[in-house]
This record gives structure tokens, C-alpha cells and sequence, in this order.
């Protein structure tokens, strides 16, 4: 077993301990209410109840880099000016909270002397300035920050990124990569996937604005809940919402990568909608998650080793989060996450299934999580089979829901 439990950090090899063949994460995003002992998966970090639709990833490659936007030469340049925010902001017809007045990057976004540009072949996605009103920021890594606020008076998650001053190949992977969430993100058109608003381009800093979730993510709904599952039909009702979803995002030849409970946000109708599309993460490591609450408690085997993948990885990860629904509890919650990668690559290991499961939810589980991709079954499978889970649970089960099952252990 790897020893160390939370506290390890560095490289570790799940077949061979003794080889290195990735790196974990060194740092990692915070609420900015908390202390930064907090680790956050993506950008649902949660102020009030809410939630957004994107992340920020931060990752281990230059994540401890401690400058800020603070630092470029444009901002020095006008350090000595009696400059606000606020001021530059009402100059363009918008608005920023008092609050705000002394923040870099919102500085940047709102500085009316550089130019609004918008992505090549999508002019029509860039968001008007004037129309955008700031709000309080909820959580922050080493490249960037997600902040509440308004565009044309509906309420949405505003995520701004720096531009790396004097890292000219992390500069060219990072406006890459925005290049590839907006065009995703302008892509995408379904009810169960989240709403794109725009995007824009400032000399120093990059802006996505999308639909804001007040009811959060999954993953937080059932932590305030103290991790009791939601009634059976409701449990059953979000996991085809996840499924149709995932259905259409694969009809486009199109891998999530990063499917979880903290990536799927919930609405005022109760409706899941998915957010935080792989192919869009800001930093090249898909692991870029601490070990205590890291992406690896639902990602593939083939996916952790560095092995080929294709898109039945999205299908394992829906396993996960299909158990996650019905027995209201986190993944592997006696394990961090490393332990729970190893457990699963080397252990066969998998989430335990309530004795008093339905059958046919027990056989989506181990269909979609099975270590051998073939035998997962495709999303098309998946809502069928839901569907008649669905019948079934309407016709037979009356508020079944499953409030715990043992799960698998590790020692250190």
C-alpha cells in the first residue's frame, strides 16, 4: 500500500511503486472564505449554494509559480495612476462591486485603453463589457479566479484567467486551450449540458461566462445532505439527465475526460446539467487534483496508468457517479484518492453495492466500471437501460433509497 495517506506528494507509478511515470499535483484552489488547507476538484466551488459551469484547472506544472497579475508590465507601467476599477468600469457603461475595486484581474478584463476581442470564426460569442456587472469572487487558483455576476441581468459564473507574462509556451498552451473550451462550450446545444454566454480576449487576461447553478453540484448537494441518499426516482431521474448528456457529447465524438459528481450542477427544476469539458482544461495534466479529493476516485484504470483511452472512460466514470446517486456517499471514503487509484488498478477494487440494490442499477454499476472498456456498454445502452429502471422503480418501488453500504478499506 502507498504510504503517507493525504500527505503524499510526489511521483508514484500504481503498477511499480519504484518507477516514476507521473507527477501528482503541488498545488491546488481554495474558497477564497477558507483556508487554503481546502482543496477544490473544479470550479464548483460553492458560495451560498451555487455553482458554476467551468474549471480552472491547476495543475502541477508551474502551479506553485507565485507571481500575479499584479506583477505584468502593462499594470506596473500604470501603477502610479490614479486608477480604479470602478472608474474604468463606468467608463464603459458597466459595473463592478466597491469590493472588487482593487482586483488585478478584474482590472485587466475592465480596462477600457486595450481592446474587447473576440475568437476567429466566433465574433458572435464575444460578451459586451457593458453588459457584464462583476460580482463577489468564490474561488481562486494560480492562473485565475471565478466570480458571480450578471450579463444582460441574468446571473451567470464569470471565470477570468491571467495571461503568463514571461512563460511564453505556458501563454501559447493556455490561449490554445481557451481557444478549445469556447469552441466546445459554443458547440454544445442540450438540456443537459450548461449554457454558454461568451467569452472574451484582453491583453492579459482571458474571460468565459457561462449559466450559473444555484443549486451547486451534485457532489456538494449530497454532502450538505450529511451524504443520505435522494429518493430512489430522483437518483434515477438526474443519472438519465447525466446519461443523455453524455449521450449527445460522445454523438460529437467528444470525450469529457473529468465526469463526476463535482462536474454535474444541479437547477431550479432539479435537472443536472453537465459542465467542465476535458478537452477544455486549462493545464495539460487531467490529474491535476490533490490527493485527498482528486480526480481519481472516478477515473478509469486505463486512464490513471497512462494507458490508450477512448470514450468509454466517460462511461466508467458514470459507474461512479451512478453509485454516488443512489448511496448518497462519496468514492473510496476511507481512502485518499492515490490509495483509491491503486486499489483500482492493482485490486480490481470498486465502490461496494448495496445488498438491496436493484438489480438492473447494480448491473448499469458493473457494466459501465468494468476494467475491460469493450464490456462497458455505450451512453445509448446506458439511457435505455435507465429508462427501464425507471419503469420498473415507478411501477414496484415505493421512496426506496439506500443510506449506507461498507466500503472497501486501505491500511497505511
Amino acid at each position: 500500500m502507498l504510504e503517507g495517506g493525504a500527505n503524499f506528494r510526489g511521483n508514484i507509478n500504481l503498477n511499480n511503486p519504484q518507477r516514476n511515470i507521473f507527477e501528482l499535483p503541488q498545488g491546488f484552489y481554495h474558497k477564497l472564505d477558507e483556508g487554503t488547507n481546502m482543496s477544490v476538484d473544479s470550479m464548483q466551488t460553492s458560495n451560498g449554494g451555487g455553482s458554476v459551469a467551468m474549471s480552472v484547472d491547476n495543475s502541477s506544472t508551474g502551479s506553485n509559480d507565485s507571481h500575479t497579475l499584479l506583477d505584468h508590465q502593462v499594470l506596473r507601467r500604470h501603477a502610479t495612476d490614479n486608477y480604479t476599477v470602478q472608474a474604468s468600469v463606468n467608463h464603459r457603461g458597466g459595473r463592478v462591486s466597491h469590493a472588487l475595486s482593487d482586483d488585478a484581474l478584474v482590472q485587466a478584463l475592465m480596462d477600457n485603453r486595450y481592446p474587447t476581442e473576440g475568437l476567429q470564426n466566433y465574433e458572435g460569442w464575444t460578451i459586451d463589457l457593458r453588459k457584464l456587472n462583476m460580482g463577489a469572487a468564490f474561488a481562486q487558483g494560480a492562473f485565475g479566479k471565478l466570480y458571480r455576476g450578471t450579463y444582460n441581468g441574468e446571473e451567470v459564473a464569470v471565470k477570468l484567467l491571467e495571461r503568463p507574462e514571461n512563460d511564453l509556451e505556458r501563454a501559447q498552451l493556455m490561449e490554445q486551450q481557451f481557444q478549445q473550451e469556447v469552441r466546445m462550450l459554443a458547440t454544445l446545444k442540450h438540456p443537459n449540458i450548461v449554457h454558454f454566454i461568451g467569452s472574451c480576449r484582453k491583453p492579459m487576461v482571458w474571460c468565459i461566462v457561462t449559466e450559473y447553478a444555484k443549486g451547486g453540484s451534485v457532489r456538494q448537494f449530497l454532502t450538505s445532505r450529511h451524504n443520505r441518499a435522494v429518493p430512489l426516482r430522483t437518483a434515477v431521474k438526474q443519472a438519465l439527465d447525466v446519461a443523455r448528456g453524455m449521450e449527445y457529447v460522445h454523438e460529437l465524438n467528444t470525450i469529457h475526460r473529468d465526469l463526476k459528481s463535482d462536474n454535474l450542477l444541479i437547477f431550479g427544476d432539479k435537472s443536472i446539467k453537465i459542465a467542465d469539458f476535458g478537452v477544455a482544461r486549462i493545464e495539460v495534466q487531467t490529474e491535476g487534483m490533490t490527493p485527498e479529493t482528486g480526480t481519481y476516485r472516478w477515473m478509469a484504470p486505463e486512464m490513471i496508468q497512462h494507458r490508450p483511452y477512448n470514450q468509454k472512460v466517460d462511461v466508467y466514470s458514470f459507474g461512479i457517479v451512478l453509485w454516488e446517486l443512489i448511496t448518497g456517499l462519496p468514492p473510496f471514503p476511507n481512502m485518499t484518492a492515490v490509495q483509491a487509484a491503486f486499489a483500482v488498478v492493482n485490486k480490481g477494487v470498486r465502490p461496494i453495492i448495496p445488498n438491496d440494490c436493484l438489480p438492473v442499477l447494480s448491473d448499469i454499476m458493473t457494466r459501465c466500471w468494468d476494467a475491460n472498456p469493450d464490456v462497458r456498454p455505450s451512453f445509448s445502452e446506458v439511457v435505455r437501460m435507465l429508462e427501464h429502471a425507471e419503469k420498473e422503480i415507478m411501477t414496484t418501488v415505493r421512496k426506496a433509497r439506500f443510506r449506507c453500504c461498507i466500503q472497501p478499506m486501505t491500511t497505511d
